[in-house]
């Protein structure tokens, strides 16, 4: 007779110990998650003693929430227990303790680190709510891969709480040290998150990854503040926290962050911002303290504070920056000796010039990347010509000469290029919108309006400003007055591209100048509404582009709106420019294609005309990508 009975699994012994990997193999990395366990459990203190041999006893010891045996069963004992399922992000803290903090813990294996130090079991003291459980965790059960094979639980006559890890160390003792600068590291930034190994804890400045320390003082106030810069990258591998991390006696104000006041100092998303951390420690911004302690109040105190905060980290990264160029140069000078000894002073110069640009704006970047650029360069040099030049010289006439001797008498060879190739440039995107507009086969809105927005001269000079950028203000408002007139469009990176807004018929890109006083301003907007394929521009179009920036004055009165609303062809009964309402404050422009560029062009001089031959024959998909390049360069 067949059986169809059920079946379980069984499993090996080492079963537990081969599914958790680097965990239970490396000592730092277990005891960094169990002391991460102790933060998400909203510890305030954790002490560790490590043994000096094997065959003695690790321990483990918080404060914090501690478990009752529920939690126990159904978090300590669910394999992969999903933290922000069941728990949420947030840390929940002891009885009497105020504060915030997200939790490192997602995966729900760190807990079980203490088998990196003994495979067969380790055990649990936890005490929460007048509770106290001893158990004996177990990875030799046939049945199961891990189980709790003695267990005890009594009634304490206490209000402590906390847990307290035992393991018998048979394996991987660790280097106390090492483990110290480690651990002490990850958590610098939270001065009320105490950690003591072997009764012993490990002041910041004498941490691995300690570089600076230095006094801030604020011009006009009695406000005096100690900075600490760390390199995190030397003791850890990564943090949940990155940035700047204020301390006001003693205590953590909000989150660490690169973000000062409304200023970002550096991107959170780039290497250079995981890899420092910076501790701002004082006892004089009681006053400037949130109720709460989520932040800092918007005072024009703070504004002085984020001011010194943010030129001594930028001091610092210009610092690394420098010193890394001079290194890297020594370096690859010596690892290119041999292509680089018949070189010339130009080449030279232009190879420490292309090494200064990449230390300076990417600190991080490794020698191998900037060796690839170098060689490519030497490359591109030997394979130039004099023979070229000479010839050109040799056809030269007499009064090409004098042009020459002036010119050289006023400028250097690199100051004319750099201007010669910006001009070159505007000319190619004068010449690709003039080609392009006309061409009904172009994908206008992925070609032909991006080249349009990154080229805001073309409006006006007063836009050619870096000044102009997209801000949270701005795009918060423009979701507001636009509403379900909003289409996303395949192919357009909103996240890298918040000014642009894709409509039904068109794309707008919204810009604004920024100022910080009190409170952030914005003293100046551009909106560039571009119409598709052969749109003709009439009365509803003009009225929905004054519509548009009404309802922007009405969200920011005291700023100057210009609004261009450019199309193929406009009707013949419509105004070119009129005012929003009766201020000069706001103003609607109606244009064509081709009349945008034509008035761009005569803003440089009519060079285009003087140097039609120079771009008639190349087509017009050719001169786009020609200003591609230009713009990643």
């Amino acid at each position: 007779m067949k059986d169809n009975g059920f079946i379980g699994s069984l499993f090996e012994d080492d079963y537990m110990v081969r599914s958790l990997g680097g965990i239970v193999q490396q000592p730092d990395i277990a005891l960094m998650e169990l002391v991460a366990n102790a933060w998400d459990a909203g510890a305030t203190s954790v002490k560790i003693f490590i043994p000096e041999k094997i065959g003695d006893r690790l321990t483990i010891e918080d404060n914090g929430t501690g478990m009752s045996l529920d939690d126990f069963k159904n978090r300590w004992m669910k394999l992969r227990y999903n933290r922000i399922k069941h728990q949420g992000n947030k840390v929940t803290f002891p009885p009497g303790i105020q504060s915030t903090r997200f939790a490192y813990g997602h995966n729900g294996i760190g807990r079980h680190g203490l088998l990196c130090f003994n495979s067969k079991e380790y055990f649990v003291v936890t005490t929460n709510e007048g509770k106290q459980l001893t158990l004996t965790v177990s990875t030799e059960q046939e049945r199961e891969p891990i189980a709790v094979i003695n267990q005890q639980e009594k009634d304490v006559k206490t209000s402590e709480h906390g847990t307290r890890l035992e393991v018998v160390v048979e394996q991987n003792l660790p280097n106390i040290e090492r483990i110290r600068n480690i651990i002490a590291s990850k958590f610098l930034h939270d001065p009320q998150f105490c950690i003591e190994i072997n009764r012993t804890s490990l002041p910041l400045e004498k941490l691995d990854g300690f570089m600076d320390e230095k006094t801030l003082n604020v011009e006009g106030t009695t406000i005096s503040m100690s900075a600490k810069f760390f390199d995190s990258l030397r003791v850890t591998r990564k943090s949940i926290y990155q940035g700047i991390a204020f301390w006001q006696g003693g205590r953590l104000v909000g989150e660490p962050s690169w973000i000062l006041g409304q200023e970002a100092i550096l991107d959170g998303r780039t290497k250079i911002a995981r890899r420092y951390t910076v501790v701002i420690s004082t006892n004089d911004l009681s006053e400037e303290v949130e109720e709460d302690w989520s932040a800092f109040k918007r005072t024009d105190t703070m504004q002085k504070v984020y001011g010194v905060v943010s030129k001594y980290v930028n001091s610092k990264f210009a610092e690394i920056a420098q010193n890394s160029a001079a290194e890297t140069k020594a370096n690859i000078r010596q690892e290119f000796k041999e292509k680089l000894k018949d070189a010339s002073p130009l080449m030279l110069y232009e190879i420490d010039e292309v090494i200064d640009n990449i230390t300076i704006s990417s600190p991080t970047a490794n020698q191998e990347s900037v060796s690839v650029a170098v060689e490519a360069l030497i490359n591109l040099e030997k394979s130039k010509s004099g023979r070229e030049l000479l010839a050109k010289l040799s056809l030269i006439d007499n009064a090409d000469i004098d042009d020459l001797n002036r010119l050289l008498d006023k400028w250097t060879v690199k100051d004319a290029l750099v201007v010669l190739d910006e001009i070159d440039n505007r000319l190619k995107i004068i010449e690709a919108i003039r080609k392009l507009s006309d061409d009904s086969t172009i994908d206008e809105l992925h070609i032909l309006h991006p080249l349009i927005t990154d080229s805001r001269w073309l409006f006006g000079p007063e836009y050619d400003s870096a000044e102009y950028t997209s801000n949270r203000q701005l795009q918060t408002v423009i979701g507001k007055i636009l509403k379900d007139k909003i289409v996303k469009i395949d192919g357009i990176n909103y996240k890298k591209r918040p000014d642009i807004v894709s409509l039904s018929n068109a794309t707008m890109s919204v810009t604004g100048t920024q100022e910080f006083e009190l409170l952030s301003t914005i003293p100046k907007i551009l909106v560039i509404e571009l119409k598709r394929g052969g749109y003709k521009i009439t009365r509803d179009e003009r009225n929905q582009a004054q519509g548009y920036a009404e309802d922007l004055l009405a969200s920011f009165p005291a700023a100057a709106i210009n609004a261009f609303v450019v199309g193929h062809d406009i009707a013949d009964n419509v105004q070119r420019i009129s005012k929003v309402g009766d201020t000069d404050a706001a103003k609607v422009y109606v244009s064509t294609f081709s009349q945008l560029v034509d008035t761009a062009e005569k803003r440089l001089f009519g060079l285009r005309n003087k140097l039609s031959s120079r771009y008639d024959d190349i087509p017009g998909m050719e001169l786009y990508a020609q200003t591609q390049l230009s713009f990643r360069g």
